[in-house]
């Protein structure tokens, strides 16, 4: 005898309460997380995916593998988890140039600002320009006049034209009424290669997040002559702001960095992070490592990162029509 339609419908409600019932026991996680970044190793987001992991396997019980996925600024690490399941085992190591720079002026980017699921930030990156110690330049109106007075002899290193390593040089060039070539940008993988470019003597000067370069700073090979900061950093009291040095304009590059996953994450995950990032947030030994690379701790639950990224995105939307930056 044929079981009903009632009966199928019996059954069916029950291997689903059943699977309902396995899901809710499985404890999450129970396995490693993988941890995309979207950059080269070296750089400060590296810095601060690594520095994650350690305080969250502290909380979680389980480790964090960085896994770095750098190429297109930042876009085929993005992608690769744009793609992934929504379990919480693929997540992003989120950073300004690739989740809010690049869909501000790349219309044809394979993702939106938005197409992931917001866990938390992680901390904010000064932004500051600097210099080889052996430069001729003390402060940034130094480096101002230079490049009056040599249009297109001097070059920075960038890491692509939709990145902050570019956009500061550029904003700074605009606000001197100069053109976008009046010096010239070499471009570099990551951050890290960038560094190293400066220190060599490839490139004159560069402007980046505080984080990649703080050691450098902090220990005389590089000379930081301005920060985005509203006040000066306790840890770099004689580097000025951007206000005390004339150009309050650069104040809108600003690096930060955040956790994101796929789209669709359940809600029960969200919170998962949400009550993880507040213990992270807490732990002394996350807070120093952030620290100590030159960022400030900036831990933001799941709808206020979504908030401060919508914030961001429509900032750099405004800056890359100010300096005509359009991306294919």
């Amino acid at each position: 005898m044929k079981p009903s339609p009632q009966g199928h419908w019996a059954a069916g409600l029950l291997l689903s309460c059943l699977c309902a019932a396995a899901t809710a026991a499985q404890p999450y996680p129970d396995r490693p997380i993988t941890l995309v970044t979207p950059f080269s190793t070296g750089g400060d987001a590296d810095l601060a995916a690594r520095n994650l992991a350690g305080a969250a396997q502290k909380v979680l019980g389980q480790p964090l593998v960085v896994v770095n996925r750098g190429g297109a600024n930042g876009a085929i690490g993005s992608q690769q988890v744009r793609e992934a399941a929504p379990d919480g085992y693929t997540l992003l190591l989120a950073r300004v140039g690739s989740q809010a720079i690049l869909p501000a002026l790349q219309p044809a980017l394979s993702y939106g600002w938005d197409d992931f699921t917001f866990l938390g930030t992680l901390e904010l990156n000064p932004y500051v320009c600097a210099v080889r110690k052996d430069a001729p330049e003390r402060a940034l109106a130094d480096l101002v006049a230079r490049v009056k007075a040599q249009p297109g002899k001097l070059n920075y290193a960038t890491t692509g034209p939709a990145t902050v390593l570019n956009l500061g040089p550029q904003l700074l060039f605009n606000e001197l009424g100069l053109g976008a070539e009046a010096a010239m940008p070499i471009a570099y993988k990551g951050s890290g290669e960038a560094l190293v470019a400066v220190l060599g003597g490839e490139v004159d000067f560069l402007c980046t997040n505080l984080a990649p370069i703080a050691g450098a700073v902090r220990d005389g090979r590089l000379r930081a002559l301005v920060t985005t900061t509203p006040e000066r950093l306790p840890d770099f009291p004689d580097v000025p702001t951007a206000a005390q040095s004339g150009y309050p304009q650069l104040e809108s590059i600003v690096g930060w960095s955040a956790l994101y996953g796929p789209p669709g994450m359940a809600a029960g995950l969200v919170q998962a992070w949400r009550a993880a990032l507040a213990k992270v947030g807490q732990d002394t030994a996350w807070r120093e490592g952030t620290t100590r690379t030159g960022s400030l701790p900036y831990i933001l639950e799941p709808d206020a990162t979504r908030d401060y990224v919508r914030k961001q995105y429509e900032a750099y939307a405004r800056l890359g029509e100010l300096l005509n930056i359009s991306l294919k």
